[in-house]
């Protein structure tokens, strides 16, 4: 098990509903991703656990919010996006400073996410390891990162 792990948020541990803008701690309805609170609840146990993000809507404190108002809050150690690291996601300096600012080998990391091209890709450039989260894929792992298709999986 890592020891530090990164989740994406909109569609890997929130659902991201198209037909709302702006900060999701405002939206009229926010949900969990299916398997999200157990995995989270699981992982603790052992592992820290952090937000990466791309959201440009929200700052921290919004993210915190809204991970809050569906009972995940207590999870999470703490939310990375471009406001706090000075990088866009999906480029390998983003999960560079991230490692840095957790004071973390990047091997002791593992992003998961559910886009290959912003979560995956530049995770395992910058010498993380990474897990894609892709519900409707038939692929199999290709050896430079593993592919789920629950969350749930996390915890085997």
């Amino acid at each position: 098990m890592a020891k530090i792990y990164l989740f994406d948020w909109g569609d890997t541990l929130m659902v991201d509903f198209p037909q709302y803008q702006g900060p999701m701690c405002d939206w009229p309805e926010v949900d969990i991703v299916s398997g999200a609170l157990e995995t989270l609840c699981h992982l603790s146990e052992k592992a820290e656990i952090y937000v990466a993000t791309n959201a440009e809507d929200s700052s921290v404190e919004e993210i915190q919010l809204a991970f809050a108002r569906v009972g995940l809050a207590p999870f999470i150690k703490g939310y990375f996006c471009r406001a706090n690291t000075g990088f866009a996601k999906g480029t390998a300096r983003y999960f560079e400073q991230i490692a840095l600012a957790l004071n973390a080998e990047p091997q002791n990391i593992t992003m998961v996410g559910d886009t290959l091209d912003k979560d995956i890709l530049p995770a395992v450039e910058a010498g993380l390891s990474a897990v894609w989260y892709c519900p409707e894929t038939l692929s199999r792992d290709n050896g430079k990162y593993r592919i789920i298709r629950t969350l749930e999986e996390l915890t085997q």
